[in-house]
C-alpha cells in the first residue's frame, strides 16, 4: 500500500446523501479479485449512459455530462466531498478499491457506512468526519470557485482551505500510523515476519507430525 502524504487537490463535489456501494461500482464488476482496474467502471451507472459489463471499451462509451465525474473542471481531482451515510449498503471492498483507482485518496462526508469507513484505511483511502455545516461550506466554496483546492495533512490532523482557514478533523492512532506508513494487514502481519519464522521453527521442533 502507497505511503499517505500530505494532499494538495482540487475538490470534486459529490452532492449526494446515502451513495450505496453498488453505486460506487455495480455488482457485475465484482468477479475480479484484484485491487486495480475498476476506475473506469466508477459510478458506473451515474457516469455513463448506457449498461456497463466487464470488459467494454468505456473509452467509447456514451457519457453523462451532466454527472460531476465528467465535468473538466474536476478532471484529476483527489479529494470527494460527499453527504452524509456515504458507503452504505454491501460490505464490498471494490468500493474503496474503485475510489483509489480512480485517483481518490481523501473522502469528506458528515458520516460513512461503519465496514466501507475500515475498508477505506485498509486500502489507502482516508475518510474524514467533518459536521454536516462544515461539509455545506465546502460545497459551496467549490460551487463557486473554479479550481477550488484544499490541503489534506494528516500528520496534523488538519485540513486548509485556499484562504487559510485550517479545519481539524480526528482520526485513530493507530489507523493513522498504518496510512502514513502504508500498511494494510499483510504489511502489518509482515513487520512480524521474523517472530513467526521463529515460532514456526519451535512449532516444527516441538510438533513435527504437524509438519510431515
Amino acid at each position: 500500500m502507497e505511503k499517505f502524504k500530505t494532499i494538495e487537490s482540487k475538490v470534486m463535489p459529490l452532492d449526494r446523501a446515502n451513495v450505496d456501494t453498488d453505486a460506487i461500482i455495480p455488482k457485475q464488476f465484482l468477479k475480479s479479485v484484484k485491487r486495480s482496474g475498476f476506475g473506469p467502471n466508477l459510478f458506473d451507472e451515474w457516469r455513463y449512459l448506457d449498461h456497463g459489463e466487464p470488459g467494454m471499451d468505456n473509452s467509447v462509451r456514451p457519457r453523462n455530462m451532466d454527472f460531476v465525474l465528467n465535468q473538466e473542471q474536476y478532471q484529476g481531482a483527489q479529494i470527494l466531498v460527499a453527504r452524509e451515510n456515504f458507503g452504505c449498503g454491501s460490505s464490498r471492498e471494490h468500493a474503496p478499491w474503485a475510489l483509489e483507482d480512480y485517483g481518490f485518496r481523501v473522502i469528506i462526508a458528515p458520516s460513512f457506512a461503519d465496514i466501507f469507513f475500515n475498508n477505506c484505511f485498509k486500502n489507502g483511502l482516508l475518510p474524514i468526519v467533518l459536521d454536516a455545516e462544515t461539509v455545506d461550506r465546502l460545497f459551496k466554496a467549490v460551487d463557486a470557485t473554479d479550481g477550488y483546492a484544499l490541503v489534506v495533512d494528516l500528520q496534523k490532523q488538519a485540513i486548509t482551505t485556499p484562504d487559510g482557514e485550517r479545519i481539524a478533523f480526528e482520526v485513530d492512532a493507530f489507523r493513522k500510523h498504518c496510512l502514513l506508513e502504508g500498511l494494510d494487514d499483510i504489511g502489518l502481519t509482515l513487520e512480524h515476519v521474523e517472530d513467526i519464522k521463529a515460532y514456526e521453527a519451535r512449532r516444527k521442533q516441538q510438533a513435527p507430525w504437524l509438519f510431515a
